[in-house]
C-alpha cells in the first residue's frame, strides 16, 4: 500500500475502534435513570449493560473467524452494520426488551477492533505496521475515556435518546469511510464454519460471563449463579475438545496453548482487570459527597472532564509504546506498561483526596495500559499464521472481556460490602476505595509475573506456524525481542 493511503487506512480503523469503545461507556450516566427511563427494575434495566458484554464477548472470537475464512473488511462492516440498527433500536427504545435487543446489536461491534489489526497487518507496510497496531489496539482505552463526558454532556443537555441517534451517526460515518477508503484483505483462510464450536463456545462463555456479571444481583451462594458456573466448567472443557479434534475448528486451540500466545492472553485478562477496576472507582470517588472526608463533590459531567486527559495520554503514547516494542521487543513494552499500572495504583492512595491527584493517577494508570495494549498484538501475531490473525487477536479481545467483567464483579463486591453511613444512605468507605486500588495494584502485578514467562518473539516466530512471508512484517514490529 503507497505512503498516500497508508494514513487514511489507519485513521479510519482507529477511528472505528473508538467508535465502538464508546459504546462501552454511553449508558453509564443513565445507569441511576434507567429503571426509570425503561418502566422496569433496577435489576432487569443492568441486562441493558450485560447484553452488550455478553454479545461482544461472543462475538469476537466467532467474528475474527469468519473475517479469515471470508474477508476482513465484509465482516467488519457487517460489524458495523449493526451496531448501528442496534443505536437505532435503543433510539426508539422506551421499554426494556427492545433497548436490550439494541445493546447487544451494539456488542456485535466489539469484532471491529481485532478486525482492524488484522487488516493492518496484511495492508500496511512493516515501518507503520507496530505504530498503527498499537493505536488500534489502544482506541479501545481512548473511546472508554471520551465517552464517560461526552455522554454525560449529552444526558444532561438533551434527550436521552440522542446518545443513541448520534451512535447510530457515527456508526455509519465510519462504516461509509471503510466502504471507500479501507481495502479488502486479499488473506483468506477459506474452509468451513465450525457451527457445533461456534454454539458451545457461545453457551460456555454466556453461562461464564452471566455468573460473574450477574452473581451480585443473584447472590453468590444461589442456584441460578452457581448453575452457571457449573454449567461452563462442563461446557467449555467439552468444546476445547471438540476444537481439538475437529479439522476446521472455530479457534486453534493448539496455536493458543503456545507459550507466547498463553501467556500474552492471561496477561491481556489481568491487565483489563486492571483497566476497569480504574474506570470503576475513580468516577464513583469524584462524585462522592465531600462531606464524607473523602468524597470530592464533583458532578458527573465534570467528574467525565478530570477523566478525558486519561484517553489522550493513551493516544500520544500508542507510537512510543511502538518504537519501544521495534527497539526492545514487544514483551518488554507489555512488561513496563503492568510497572507503570502498578505504579499509577500504588499513588492513587496517596493522591485519592483531590481531583488533580485522581487526574494524575488516571493519566499514569492509562498510560501503562497503553503500553500494555499496544504490545498484545505484536505478541500474538508473532506466533500464529497470517490465515490466523483476526481469529486469534479476536481471541485475545475476548481475554480483556474476560478480564473486565471480573473487574466488575470483584470491584463491585469490594465497594458493596465496605460501606459506610451517610445520612441514611449507604455508600462505599474510604476504606472500600483504598483495597479497590490496591486489588488493581495486583492485578498488575500479576500481568508483570505472567509477562516474565513469555518467550523472545524471534523464537516463538521461527517455530510457529507462520507464513514465511510474515517474516520481514513480523521482524519490523518485534525486532529486539529476542529471548534473554
Amino acid at each position: 500500500m503507497s505512503q498516500a493511503r497508508t494514513g487514511p487506512v489507519v485513521g479510519v480503523l482507529a477511528g472505528a475502534g473508538i467508535v465502538v469503545s464508546l459504546m462501552q461507556t454511553l449508558v453509564v450516566p443513565l445507569i441511576p435513570d434507567l429503571p426509570n427511563l425503561l418502566h422496569t427494575t433496577a435489576a432487569n434495566a443492568s441486562w441493558a449493560i450485560t447484553a452488550t458484554l455478553l454479545a461482544g464477548a461472543v462475538a469476537t472470537p466467532v467474528l475474527g473467524r469468519l473475517g479469515d475464512m471470508y474477508g476482513k473488511r465484509r465482516i467488519l462492516l457487517a460489524s458495523l452494520t449493526m451496531l448501528v440498527i442496534g443505536s437505532l433500536i435503543c433510539g426508539f427504545s422506551s421499554s426494556l426488551a427492545p433497548m436490550v435487543v439494541g445493546r447487544a446489536l451494539q456488542g456485535v461491534g466489539a469484532g471491529v477492533i481485532p478486525l482492524g489489526i488484522s487488516i493492518m497487518r496484511d495492508e500496511l507496510p512493516p515501518q507503520k505496521l507496530g505504530s498503527s497496531m498499537a493505536l488500534m489496539s489502544s482506541s479501545l482505552g481512548i473511546g472508554g475515556a471520551f465517552g464517560l463526558p461526552l455522554s454525560a454532556v449529552i444526558a444532561q443537555n438533551a434527550s436521552w435518546h440522542a446518545l443513541f441517534w448520534i451512535s447510530a451517526a457515527l456508526g455509519l460515518l465510519v462504516a461509509v469511510a471503510v466502504f471507500f477508503l479501507v481495502p479488502e484483505s486479499p488473506v483468506r483462510s477459506g474452509g468451513r464454519f465450525d457451527v457445533v464450536g461456534a454454539i458451545g463456545l457461545t453457551i460456555g462463555l454466556v453461562a461464564l460471563l452471566l455468573a460473574i456479571s450477574k452473581g451480585s444481583d443473584w447472590g453468590w451462594g444461589s442456584g441460578t449463579t452457581l448453575g452457571m458456573l457449573a454449567a461452563a466448567v462442563v461446557v467449555l472443557p467439552v468444546w476445547g475438545w471438540w476444537e481439538l479434534r475437529t479439522q476446521q475448528p472455530l479457534v486453534d486451540l493448539r496455536t493458543s496453548v503456545r507459550r507466547q500466545v498463553l501467556m500474552t492472553n492471561l496477561a491481556s485478562v489481568v491487565i483489563g482487570f486492571a483497566m476497569y477496576a480504574m474506570s470503576l472507582v475513580s468516577p464513583q470517588l469524584l462524585q462522592m459527597p465531600t462531606a464524607t472526608g473523602y468524597g470530592l463533590g464533583q458532578s458527573m459531567v465534570a467528574a467525565g472532564l478530570w477523566m478525558a486527559p486519561a484517553g489522550l495520554v493513551m493516544m500520544l503514547l500508542s507510537p512510543i509504546s511502538a518504537k519501544l516494542s521495534r527497539a526492545k521487543g514487544p514483551k518488554v513494552s507489555l512488561l513496563v506498561g503492568a510497572v507503570i499500572i502498578t505504579a499509577g495504583y500504588l499513588s492513587a492512595l496517596a493522591l485519592m483526596g483531590h481531583a488533580w491527584g485522581v487526574l494524575v493517577f488516571s493519566c499514569l494508570i492509562s498510560g501503562g495500559i497503553a503500553f500494555a495494549y499496544a504490545a498484545m498484538p505484536a505478541l500474538i501475531m508473532g506466533a500464529v499464521p497470517v490465515s490466523e490473525t483476526a481469529a486469534a487477536n479476536g481471541l485475545n479481545t475476548l481475554m480483556r472481556s474476560i478480564g473486565t467483567s471480573s473487574s466488575s464483579a470483584v470491584i463491585g463486591v469490594v465497594l458493596a460490602h465496605m460501606t459506610t453511613d451517610f445520612h441514611g444512605h449507604t455508600l462505599p468507605s474510604e476504606g472500600g476505595f483504598r483495597t479497590a486500588f490496591m486489588i488493581g495494584a495486583g492485578a498488575a502485578v500479576a500481568a508483570a509475573l505472567v509477562t516474565l514467562a513469555i518467550p523472545g518473539i524471534r523464537r516463538a516466530v521461527a517455530g510457529s506456524a507462520a507464513d514465511p512471508k510474515d517474516g520481514p512484517q513480523l521482524t519490523a514490529v518485534t525486532e529486539g525481542a529476542t529471548a534473554k
